[in-house]
């Protein structure tokens, strides 16, 4: 440990001597280039003077009565300031170094701050482990300070997540083929320590694989920065996969050198393990590569509200705030909410499944996600229908309350109910998720507190006034009742051929 801090002091030390030599001679260079300009016009000043002079010599031997004031001037092309450029050159140099030294300095502080992170986490794990009796003994005594020298981030495995992306978009009046890449680290519990987002440049004529090649050797780079030496990669694209693990060759030179170059930053590390993930485990970093072509296809305008962002929906191709834009859940692809609200509309009158608009996806519009722009009432009735029909005929249970009567399935409102009442499953009292109120599962009525279901119904022989209207009206319409799910239903006259609303088909005699 020892040697290891005193080789770290002499590193710093020796970067210091190169970053303050490297400080000396620019210094320097601007001194000299400074002495060089001023030389450069004291003698284009006195060259001026004596060229003058001689004109004016000239002038007055052929034209003695002349008295013109003549200046001369050199041509434009002489005129070019060399000396000024360098030292443009040598101040745009310098802010660069500042800003690569702040950046180091910065990315520094991330690493330190990383390993003790690590060092904490492994102590902790470590403490938790101590047998309760040691700890009762000894736990006052266990410290294990962190010193700053122990670079625990390397001997730890991460996980890596990349994806890249290139797409069509529209800006305006104009198509434009756009790419992003997105990163996420993350720790072997995956806790999110670094994501990045990032453009991709010269994307006019790039694939998919491309994209996704670039995403891995910016997902490794980023990893590097941090000095992680043990990652396993995640990416969701088969064929990078296959061109990563060396099961397939590109076809293409440029994606040959791209593949190359992934294969050289492997080898730094000390254990390196590429893995092919679902598209679901996906979606945050999908979200970030999609955030990065977004940032390219926004521009700023002045509003009533100040600054603001406009996007050009790809539907309409109107100019439209960034805030009025829909991004659907799973890929991620955008549309103002006008749009948006014809396009769910159409789908659900027509009984059919809104799917992102977006040519050749498939990805599913949920309609939890559609209350920015639809009606909440529309919204809930959907949302209700679409769990009528997930959960089946046996498990469906209803509110006991009237002005409730939320459907749960039994086993969704006995979880429920088990948080806050133990013997749930015994006592037949269930919570509904949407009131909070209780009601019996089995008698269909509100809960009959320190009261079984045998002692309720013993003294209340006689149905509700509500049931006792509904029975009735029942006979006179000729319902009958549903064998599988017991609701009542209207039965045609002549036909004995009954289907409830939940599909359960029945022949009922006379």
């Amino acid at each position: 440990m020892e040697n290891h801090s005193r080789d770290k002091g002499k590193a710093t030390q020796t970067d210091n001597e190169d970053k303050d030599d490297l400080q000396s001679v620019l210094t320097l260079q601007r001194h000299l280039l400074m002495e060089a300009k001023t030389l450069d016009s004291d003698l284009d000043f006195a060259f001026q003077l004596q060229m003058q002079e001689a004109f004016s010599a000239s002038l007055s031997v052929h034209h003695p009565s002349s008295s013109l004031d003549v200046t001369l001037s050199l041509p434009s092309d002489m005129g070019f300031d060399y000396v000024t450029l360098m030292l443009q050159d040598i101040e745009r140099f310098e802010m660069e170094r500042k800003d690569r030294e702040e950046s180091e300095e910065e990315m520094r502080r991330f690493r330190n701050d990383l390993n003790r992170s690590i060092y904490d986490q492994n102590f902790a794990r470590y403490i938790m482990n101590v047998p309760e009796q040691e700890w009762n003994n000894y736990g006052d005594n266990y410290e294990r300070p962190y010193d700053g020298n122990m670079v625990e981030s390397q001997n730890e495995g991460f996980r890596v997540y990349v994806k890249g992306l290139v797409s069509e978009e529209r800006i305006r009046e104009m198509k434009v083929t756009v790419g992003g890449v997105g990163v996420a680290i993350c720790d072997f519990w995956n806790n999110l320590v670094l994501e990045l987002r990032k453009k991709l440049d010269g994307t006019e004529f790039m694939t998919g694989e491309m994209a996704g090649v670039e995403a891995v050797i910016h997902g490794l780079n980023a990893a590097l920065s941090l000095d992680l030496k043990r990652v396993t990669l995640f990416v969701d694209d088969f064929l990078v996969y296959q061109f990563i693990t060396g099961r397939q060759q590109p076809g293409q030179s440029k994606l040959g050198t791209k593949v190359n170059e992934v294969s050289l930053l492997q080898k730094r590390f000390t254990y390196f393990q590429p893995s092919f993930a679902a598209r679901n485990d996906m979606s945050f970093v999908f979200k970030l590569a999609r955030d990065a072509i977004v940032s390219q296809i926004t521009w700023p305008v002045e509003t009533s509200n100040g600054k603001g962002l406009k996007e050009t929906c790809m539907i309409c191709f109107e100019d439209t705030d960034a805030t009025q834009m829909f991004t659907v859940d799973g890929c991620f692809h955008r549309y103002c909410f006008s749009c948006m609200k014809q396009h769910v509309e159409v789908k659900l009158l027509n009984a059919m499944v809104a799917s992102c608009p977006h040519e050749g996806c498939n990805t599913e519009v949920t309609i939890d996600s559609c209350g920015k722009f639809l009606d909440p009432k529309l919204v809930e009735i959907i949302s209700n229908r679409k769990k009528e029909a997930s959960i089946a005929v046996s498990e469906k249970v209803y509110c006991a309350f009237p002005r409730c009567s939320a459907l749960m399935s039994k086993s969704e409102v006995l979880q429920y109910t088990r948080t806050v009442m133990l013997v749930a499953e015994q006592s037949g009292a269930r919570k509904c998720v949407k009131c909070h109120r209780f009601f019996c599962i089995y008698c269909k009525v509100p809960w009959h507190f320190d009261m079984t279901c045998i002692d309720y119904k013993r003294l209340n022989p006689h149905p509700a006034r509500e049931d006792a209207m509904l029975n009735t009206l029942a006979t006179k319409k000729r319902w009958r009742e549903c064998i599988k799910c017991k609701h009542v239903i209207e039965l045609a006259g002549g036909c004995y051929h009954i289907t409830c609303r939940y599909l359960f088909f029945f022949f009922h005699g006379r």
